[in-house]
Formats: structure tokens, sequence, C-alpha cells
């Protein structure tokens, strides 16, 4: 994974303020399901924000498992919302 500068992360976390959430962190917690749709929604874009609904008092070692299992940057950790970034593959590299 490819580190980012500082000036990418502070324009990163903007960007992720502005976000809805796209997936929750249910009672099932991180399940293959959940890295299933993760995975379809990095192949729409390439920052999301992600809600945990349920284990919050683990969103703490949660959230670089997230990040890191999905192959992505973490962003910001803000109360329950995690920002997470993985930029799209470059056109033909799939």
């Amino acid at each position: 994974m490819i580190p980012l500068t500082n000036a990418k992360i502070r324009e990163l976390k903007a960007r992720g303020q502005l976000l809805k959430p796209a997936l929750k962190v249910g009672k099932e917690g991180l399940t293959p399901q959940f890295f299933a749709e993760l995975e379809t929604m990095f192949r729409r874009q390439e920052l999301l924000k992600v809600k945990f609904a349920d284990h919050k008092e683990e969103k703490k070692t949660l959230a670089p498992q997230l990040a890191d299992q999905s192959g992505s940057h973490l962003i910001m950790r803000v109360g329950n919302v995690v920002v997470l970034y993985r930029p799209k593959p470059e056109a033909g590299a799939e």
C-alpha cells in the first residue's frame, strides 16, 4: 500500500466529513458478508464512511483490523464512525 502524504490525508479527512455512512457494523461484527459488501462499495468509490452501530466498545481495535483486512487506509476515527480510503485500481490493472 502506498503511503499517503499529510496533504492527501487532510484532503481525505475533509471529504470524509461530508459523507454519510455507507455501511454499518452490526451485531454480527466483521463477517465475511460485511467484507464482501465493503469490497463492492470500494469498487464504486475510493472513500467510505463506516458506522459502528454495535461493537462500539471494540471500535478502537476493530477499526485498524477493518482497514488492514480491506486493504485500505484508516483516515480517521471519530466517535462511532471511521473513514477508509482505498484508491481505485488503474484502468486495465484488474
